[in-house]
């Protein structure tokens, strides 16, 4: 593997969430790469960009994450991304279109349309909930909703919820803005090109909001690598962020 490979990280999220939801995880990964750039986006309509509308395709959101990323000096050295669900799609669309910019990527938890079912992308086992979050009124309750949907570690629920409560209460993603990016991640079909950068799958066997065949599907499709984690959820990052660290490290000094 190339010797840049994870010097310059750049960490994207998924639907509707931002860069303050990987919490303790950053933390943890300045630890395993202490001398990484370790640096964050958030997409349109989430986080310091809560204001700005979404687009609704991939596509379009990669190329306005790009000019950020251009504009804050980030793309001064190719970037190595960690990308969990729909940030993965970004991040796919990414080292396909501008390969220059990429060194390599880690998705985790991903999928795409053209390769699974929309009922593996979203198991169907999960609709009660989702459909509970989406009329949940009070925040506090749907951010704990939301948790209990894609998190298997129910001892740190409390916490986090009052975290991501807080985070919605100062940058409130829109109903709008929801829509546009779960469009967007629902119809990502990418073209039948395989990356030349070095990239690395991960899934978790006890996600319940997409399912571990979606990765293994992707994997088979560009005879990609992947590790599954034996227990954790769709977050993979607040189940056990250790393994996630030790993944990371293991596939850059091999």
């Amino acid at each position: 593997m190339h010797k840049d490979l994870g010097s310059n990280w750049l960490l994207l999220r998924g639907l509707a969430r931002e860069a303050g939801h990987w919490g303790d995880f950053l933390p943890l990964m300045r630890e395993v790469f202490p001398d990484a750039r370790i640096n964050t986006l958030d997409l349109p309509g989430t986080g310091l960009y809560h204001r700005e509308n979404s687009p609704a395709l991939i596509s379009a959101i990669m190329e306005w994450l790009r000019q950020q990323a251009r504009e804050q000096g980030l793309l001064d050295q190719p970037l190595t991304i960690l990308a969990l669900s729909m940030g993965g799609m970004v991040a796919w669309e990414w080292l396909i279109k501008h390969p220059a910019e990429i060194q390599g990527a880690v998705l985790v938890n991903s999928s795409f349309a053209n390769l699974s079912a929309f009922h593996q992308r979203m198991r169907w086992q999960s609709y009660q909930q989702f459909l509970q979050i989406l009329l949940e009124k009070d925040l506090y309750q749907r951010e704990q909703a939301i948790l209990a949907l894609v998190s298997n570690s129910p001892d740190r629920y409390a916490a986090l919820a009052e975290s991501w409560y807080q985070i919605q209460q100062q940058r409130p993603v829109s109903f709008k803005n929801f829509i546009r990016q779960i469009t967007a991640a629902a119809q990502y079909k990418p073209s039948r090109q395989g990356p030349k950068q070095p990239v690395l799958l991960l899934n978790s066997q006890g996600d319940r909001l997409v399912s571990p065949s979606c990765t293994q599907r992707i994997a088979e499709n560009w005879q990609l690598e992947v590790k599954t984690h034996p227990w954790a959820g769709h977050d993979l990052s607040i189940d056990d962020g250790v393994w996630l660290g030790n993944q990371l490290k293991n596939w850059i000094v091999p």
